[in-house]
């Protein structure tokens, strides 16, 4: 009985980590940032909003108690399609989760990584398409 609740609890636990899709960049992180910037542009997309997780991570560093250094740079670039969010928001109401998209451009050791969080299977897939379509141009592949 007691491996049984075991499998329950597993299966009904959400997921810790969230899987992404990284792409290796080869040149700066200012010029990365700049390809993923019209990149999503170039695709008559807005810019909502970028975070800036790099500064704020070593900004805070001390105040966690961390001597720890994660990133060189690290900004992830927030947007959303209009129409892609609305056919897949259609398709489901709680695809809204995965709203506004974000693709993210890291700097650790000299090496530039361009990435995405992946998305569920089903309609998102189309965003996962967009995700790519943008990662792999500002990653230059």
């Amino acid at each position: 009985m007691r491996a049984f609740t075991l499998v329950l609890a597993l299966i009904a636990a959400p997921a810790v980590a969230q899987e992404s899709t990284v792409y290796t960049y080869d040149g700066s992180f200012d010029d990365a940032t700049f390809g993923l910037e019209s990149a999503i542009v170039g695709r008559g997309l807005v810019v909502d909003w970028i975070s800036h997780v790099g500064e704020m991570l070593e900004r805070t560093r001390a105040d966690v108690g961390s001597d720890v250094v994660l990133f060189d740079n690290a900004d992830i670039y927030m947007f959303c399609s209009a129409t892609l969010s609305r056919k897949v928001m259609e398709a489901d109401p709680a695809n809204i989760a995965h709203c506004p998209y974000g693709v993210f451009v890291t700097e650790r050791e000299g090496e530039v990584q361009v990435g995405y969080r992946n998305v569920p299977e089903g309609p998102m897939q189309d965003v996962q398409a967009l995700l790519d379509d943008i990662a792999r141009e500002a990653a230059g592949q």
